[in-house]
């Protein structure tokens, strides 16, 4: 199963760097969406300080949402049965798309943190926790959307009602990693916020395993 998480993995990338959307689409109308918010309320310092980490979090949020459910990410009907012939298992897939996802999500995460810093200048006592804060609520991220893009892919469902399932799912997600940027900024505590990013990553990782199959079947 390793071996086939590996090749899919690298497949997935493989097809992102062919088509773009992350790169090319995705992560620029991100940083639009970003450069917006100081146009409309005018260069009010204090008030981006405050605004700067949440507005941060709500784009990753809305944005990761894409992608995870990009087009690339998605699987033929006739690649995905010769996946299936080839003895491949459903599980290994959702690690593959959930890693591939994580890593893209990362990448966006990284762009759009730096946009951050440089319009809002927020105050942050020790950045090098968001080292540790960013990975896992990009991981969460990563695997809501490959669940809710697998539920939404099968006979009559309609892809465009994964968002639907994405936000409320991601809602642990976005608490944990806002509070502990909270945290951050009044030099508190926020091992609590790291560890129910831990809690919510696992239990998505077990229901991504444990529904692949029913999933496909389905």
């Amino acid at each position: 199963m390793i071996r086939h998480i590996a090749i899919l993995f690298r497949a997935h990338l493989r097809d992102e760097r062919r088509a773009g959307e992350v790169t090319l689409v995705i992560v620029p109308f991100g940083m639009v969406a970003l450069l917006v918010v100081p146009m409309a309320i005018g260069i009010d310092t204090p008030l981006l300080d405050r605004i700067g980490p949440g507005l941060f979090w709500v784009v990753l949020l809305l944005f990761g949402t894409l992608v995870s459910q990009r087009q690339s990410a998605s699987l033929s009907e006739s690649r995905r049965d010769t996946l299936t012939l080839l003895g491949v298992d459903p599980a290994a897939r959702f690690a593959a798309a959930a890693m591939a996802g994580t890593v893209l999500l990362t990448l966006f995460a990284v762009v759009a943190g730096t946009v951050t810093f440089m319009l809002y200048d927020p105050e942050i006592a020790n950045p090098a926790w968001l080292g540790a804060i960013l990975p896992l609520t990009c991981a969460g991220l990563a695997m809501v959307g490959t669940i809710a893009t697998a539920v939404t892919s099968g006979p009559g469902a309609r892809s465009s009602l994964a968002p639907l399932l994405v936000v409320p799912v991601s809602v642990p997600l976005l608490l944990a990693a806002a509070q502990a940027t909270e945290g951050l900024r009044a030099s508190a505590g926020i091992l609590r916020w790291l560890l129910l990013l831990c809690v919510v990553d696992v239990i998505l990782a077990l229901a991504g395993v444990l529904t692949a199959r029913p999933l496909e079947e389905s």
